[in-house]
């Protein structure tokens, strides 16, 4: 099987462990990287034994695809013009910062005929993977997804930063869109939402709660889901599950099935090679992540409108 020469554009935070994880994987080539910062681009090429080029659209001559990692407010511009270049594109969450600009972006992939994955990473966790063979009936989901205050990601507010893993994970456990959306938030060390609570409720009484905050003194992820004759929990952090189910018997027993734990950014970034040279589509497209997106925004203009009829 031959190599897809892959790029990265924006090797902060984010982006140098797509470098790092591109560098090892088998049927991936990282022909380079590119960031507006010329030495960081240099300090990450030279660790990972590649070139930093002077420009995106020099790196865009090499290369059959690209993973962008640059701040969510340049998404849009950042990722159409890998579009337009015909590079295949996996772009870190959220897609975009608006939906309108998600479905753009997914309009152009579509005439280009490129393959568009979007990095909502928590598919790939091992923990989900597995706890998804569980999930088919959901009736009731709470998360809890907190976070120790730290200034990268405040370029939005915590729903598009923190909230949106969660969002694409019960809409593919859903499968469905929510008939009504109620959320509350409040700004603590930002100008944007810092702390938020949504719930969701679906067309059969089913019922979501998601809970985020990133001034929080730990960190924790988790997920509780309930179905019929069933509860199945998901610690995202420690990659493990537990299942409790009601036997005919009538009794409730557990069942803790061993997760063999991995990395998930190298699963999340070889189902993106596979999917360019197996031709298949990708796992989380883009339109599932413009889904996730026009389910943020929603969210955000419920607490934007509780705010304002608090604050008069």
């Amino acid at each position: 099987m031959k190599k897809v020469k892959v790029g990265v554009v924006g090797v902060g935070y984010l982006g140098q462990h797509h470098a790092r994880v591109l560098s090892i994987l088998e049927h991936a080539e990282l022909v380079g990287v590119y960031d507006i910062d010329e030495q960081r681009a240099l300090k990450i090429a030279n660790r990972y034994r590649t070139k930093a080029f002077p420009s995106l659209e020099s790196l865009l001559e090499e290369v059959d695809a690209m993973v962008c990692a640059v701040p969510t407010e340049h998404h849009f511009e950042t990722g159409l013009k890998i579009i337009l270049n015909s590079k295949h594109l996996f772009m870190e969450k959220p897609v975009a910062k608006t939906y309108k600009e998600a479905q753009e972006l997914v309009k152009k992939a579509e005439e280009k005929g490129i393959k568009f994955q979007v990095g909502h990473i928590e598919r790939f966790n091992p923990a989900t993977l597995l706890a998804s063979k569980h999930i088919n009936e959901p009736k009731y989901i709470e998360s809890q997804r907190i976070s120790v205050f730290n200034p990268r990601g405040t370029d939005v507010d915590v729903v598009l930063d923190l909230m949106i893993h969660d969002i694409d994970l019960v809409l593919k456990f859903m499968g469905k869109w929510p008939v009504d959306i109620k959320a509350a938030g409040i700004e603590v060390l930002t100008d944007k939402i810092d702390m938020a609570n949504a719930r969701l409720e679906f067309d059969e009484g089913e019922v979501v709660n998601l809970t985020v905050s990133r001034v929080s003194m730990v960190k924790k992820r988790k997920m509780r889901i309930f179905q019929p004759y069933a509860y199945i929990g998901i610690d995202f952090m420690r990659q493990d599950i537990n299942i409790y189910r009601k036997e005919p018997t009538g009794e409730i027993l557990p069942y803790f099935p061993p997760v063999h734990h991995q990395e998930p950014l190298l699963l999340e970034l070889s189902s993106f090679i596979d999917s360019i040279l197996l031709n298949r589509e990708p796992e989380c497209t883009g339109k599932e992540g413009a889904l996730a997106v026009k389910l943020a925004e929603e969210i955000t203009k419920s607490i934007k409108k509780r705010l304002k009829l608090h604050r008069g």
